[in-house]
């Protein structure tokens, strides 16, 4: 406990020779948020809670009143300033305090000694910042209750600090959900399905509750991954499952007859594209109803080409595919390209080769296509693009 406490004390730069418990109180005591001076204590009804939810912890009115009924036994504001202080010293700011308050407004009645202070100790030994520390107060729900032990296999799991507040950002039941009995467990099949811990961490900050999700619930995702032709273990099956997550089998089968119908694919053709693009899944039926009149009507590609190029239907409409096809039909039409370019090609290159191979030869001949390919790419449509 003694080395705990030092490596506590080493993290706020407490002088050693001085007392620990007195050093502390003075730190957080010198950068507390204001405490009222007289704190809201009615001559009849005693403290008030909701009132200093409000003017001491910065909640709103009606923010202060849900949070009152949990604080009801609260008589006088004492181990709320105690609270108050410590997290002021760990450089919590007035609306980070009151966005840890509402998550979880028991942390007001945590003892400081006793609670606090080995929770932040434990989080330093593992590596993370004061500021890190701070962070986790104000996201997780559930700070008071010691949460070292899982930040410890998290840490492991995501590779970095950076990567694990990612995914805590978007789904702080990571730190209250049953590790046992819940993560690991998925973790376990993730891992069986094929993927290492890079491609599960990846899963955790890109799909909510996937790691906090019933076991159950993931195999059947698992299931339905496969059930579109990618089988776990294949390169493609991380994405898959991404695609798949929380979508229910009747929403998977009308949106592959929506993908069918508008992209003129048969059976075979839609099953190609999702193997090769499985978030097609994941868009919108506008944004796809939008390229298929484009790549299609406008462009003039066959159904089955689009199939076996599914990604071209994830890229940007206004910033890459319509301008670079502005540059391809000028320059064919103007007999600048000495062979029929494909669209498909140009289209999944990058911007600087593009230029480089379709602007820059002709800059002599057309000088103002670059000019006019960058006022496309800005949903300009210059007077050259203009074709009749």
């Amino acid at each position: 406990m003694l080395r705990l406490r030092r490596c506590f004390l080493s993290q706020l730069h407490f002088h050693p020779s001085t007392s620990p418990v007195s050093h502390l109180h003075r730190l957080l005591s010198a950068t507390s948020p204001p405490v009222s001076p007289n704190p809201p204590i009615c001559p009849n009804r005693g403290f008030i809670v909701e009132d200093y939810l409000v003017d001491t912890c910065g909640l709103t009115r009606p923010q202060a009143l849900k949070a009152s009924t949990k604080l009801s036994h609260l008589k006088s504001p004492a181990k709320p300033d105690a609270v108050l202080a410590f997290l002021a010293g760990l450089g919590l700011s007035r609306a980070d305090v009151a966005a840890a308050v509402v998550k979880d407004p028991l942390l007001l009645c945590a003892g400081v000694g006793r609670t606090l202070v080995p929770v932040v100790v434990g989080l330093t030994d593992l590596g993370l910042s004061r500021a890190e520390v701070a962070r986790l107060v104000s996201i997780t729900p559930r700070f008071r209750i010691s949460i070292v032990s899982k930040m410890h296999y998290y840490l492991s799991l995501f590779g970095s600090g950076d990567n694990l507040f990612l995914s805590l950002k978007k789904n702080t039941y990571l730190l209250t959900t049953d590790l046992e009995k819940v993560v690991k467990p998925n973790v376990v099949f993730l891992r069986e399905c094929g993927l290492c811990d890079r491609a599960i961490a990846k899963l955790g900050i890109q799909v909510e509750r996937m790691l906090t999700t019933n076991p159950e619930r993931l195999q059947a995702m698992a299931a339905c991954a496969e059930a579109i032709g990618l089988p776990r273990g294949s390169g493609m099956f991380r994405q898959a499952l991404q695609a798949v997550a929380f979508l229910s089998k009747e929403k998977i089968t009308a949106r592959l007859d929506y993908l069918k119908e508008t992209f003129r694919w048969s059976d075979a053709e839609v099953s190609i594209a999702l193997t090769r693009a499985p978030r097609l899944l994941r868009k919108s039926e506008e944004m796809l109803r939008g390229r298929s009149e484009f790549l299609i009507s406008e462009v003039g590609l066959e159904p089955v080409d689009i199939a076996h190029r599914p990604v071209i239907i994830c890229l940007s409409l206004e910033g890459r595919l319509r301008p670079r096809h502005y540059v391809l039909k000028f320059l064919k039409q103007n007999g600048f390209l000495d062979r029929d370019r494909n669209f498909s090609s140009a289209v999944m290159k990058t911007k600087k080769y593009f230029v480089e191979k379709y602007i820059c030869p002709h800059k002599e001949v057309a000088p103002h296509l670059a000019e006019d390919y960058a006022a496309a790419c800005r949903g300009e449509v210059p007077t050259n693009f203009r074709f009749t």
